[in-house]
């Protein structure tokens, strides 16, 4: 479905999939404004996603996000990205769908690991077996993410460059 050129960037997809890097790369590409929904409630919280996590547990903090994340839906030429949970509520999946170009950057669960396993800022993957953990969220999600997409980019083994170039050209043909 063609997109008008104003429309929104939306990346979703599992933590660990380059939302963050990517988005802030293919933003310039386009010259849109770049939001991450994470940052923004961290900085309008004062708090780490992991604090919000343990005083106000995942439900306080999927409140905040769809807060967050209607709000920044409703912005014209901007990329966000999404935090890999957000596509669990009914009311995100509209918004981030209503909104622009979904694209879902997904990667092997190897990948993902490798990408998360020093990162303390995972409050999901704090576990005794992450691997496991983040087995059982793709399993979850993939549907889900799979189903909003307008495109799917497999970020495997791509270097960043290589990632954003695909992701252009796809979003371009989108257009």
């Amino acid at each position: 479905m063609g997109t008008s050129l104003n429309q929104n960037i939306i990346l979703i997809g599992p933590m660990g999939a380059g939302k963050t890097t990517i988005g802030r790369q293919i933003a310039r590409v386009f010259n849109f404004d770049f939001y991450d929904s994470d940052r923004e409630i961290e900085q309008r919280t004062g708090a780490s996603i992991p604090l919000i996590f343990e005083l106000e547990g995942e439900e306080g903090f999927r409140k905040r996000e769809q807060d967050i994340i209607a709000e920044l839906t409703s912005k014209k030429k901007i990329v966000l990205a999404t935090g890999g949970g957000a596509v669990l509520r009914e009311a995100n999946q509209k918004a981030l769908k209503a909104s622009g170009t979904v694209v879902y950057l997904c990667a092997s669960l190897d990948d993902l690991l490798e990408r998360t396993s020093k990162d303390k800022n995972r409050p999901l993957l704090q576990t005794d077996n992450p691997r496991e953990t983040l087995q059982n969220i793709l399993n979850e999600r993939d549907p889900i993410y799979r189903q909003l997409a307008d495109i799917i980019l497999e970020t495997n083994k791509m270097t960043v460059h290589t990632a954003v170039k695909r992701l252009e050209e796809l979003i371009s043909a989108e257009r």
